[in-house]
């Protein structure tokens, strides 16, 4: 192990209001018990299930960094409320004719910077996306070698694209973590060359629901094969992420630990 070591925390996908409200609540607690100076978000559904307002963001300030995915258009505001929000990444491998970024680099306040990268999946995906293994070789190239820690957000439906991800980057960042299946997976490790890889974060989202939605709904839905709307759960919100460690001086990932927890409903403000 090479001198320093940092932490950073990483939430999985935050789902309407009580996951923005656990975000808000629970994060500033996490990042003192987990000595995490670096919050990374994924919040594309964090309006009203879809999507994302500035309004939204505001809420969850605790976070250093927000990514995205394949509902960050959902909201008809965000086109142009996401020129004004400089700590948000959407998915590099969108058109470059949309609006935002993604990837950046960010100062970490324990010493130096954190490249976060975004990106949006292809297999069983509905969005039109360019390839997220040539746009993320191509955007590591381009960070400086003074820029250490390189953290990417693979928002995805299959387990083996991102898996396949985290191996062609092996060694070459610090983390890969999978968002999207709003379900935490059981597989978090540190792969040769020091790149911690999960292939889902988990989200933050009601406990009792299907994917943070009312379960009733998701169930007729599914037994009819009808249009059905899908109303946000609200209560009972567990917070998934995880906390990797890495070393200051190379970027290589030396452990990533999953967390869960459960947000009491009586804090809710």
């Amino acid at each position: 192990m090479s001198g320093a070591v940092l932490n950073f925390l990483f939430i999985g996908d935050v789902v309407g209001k009580g996951g923005r409200n656990a975000v808000r609540d629970l994060v500033p607690e996490l990042k003192r018990e987990f000595h995490c100076p670096f919050v990374i978000v994924n919040a594309e559904n964090c309006a009203n299930g879809s999507g994302m307002t500035a309004a939204c963001l505001r809420e969850m300030s605790c976070a250093d960094v927000f990514t995205s995915g394949d509902h960050t258009w959902d909201q008809k505001t965000f086109e142009s409320e996401i020129r004004d929000i400089p700590n948000l990444v959407r998915p590099a491998n969108f058109s470059n004719l949309q609006p935002g970024v993604g990837w950046k680099r960010f100062r970490n306040p324990a010493g130096g910077e954190i490249a976060v990268i975004s990106l949006l999946g292809k297999v069983f995906m509905k969005e039109s996306a360019y390839c997220p293994f040539e746009t993320a070789e191509t955007i590591v190239k381009q960070i400086p070698v003074s820029c250490k820690c390189i953290v990417i957000d693979i928002h995805a439906e299959a387990t083996s694209e991102k898996a396949a991800l985290a191996w062609m980057l092996a060694g070459k960042v610090t983390a890969v973590i999978g968002t999207h299946t709003h379900v935490q997976t059981n597989d978090a490790r540190v792969l040769p060359g020091g790149t911690a890889f999960l292939t889902d974060a988990g989200m933050v989202g009601a406990q009792d629901s299907v994917l943070g939605r009312e379960i009733d709904a998701v169930v007729r839905k599914f037994r009819t094969g009808m249009p059905q709307r899908l109303p946000v759960c609200e209560k009972n919100i567990r917070l998934d992420g995880a906390v990797v460690s890495y070393e200051l001086a190379t970027g290589r990932a030396v452990a990533i630990k999953p967390i869960s927890r459960m947000y009491n409903g009586e804090e809710l403000k």
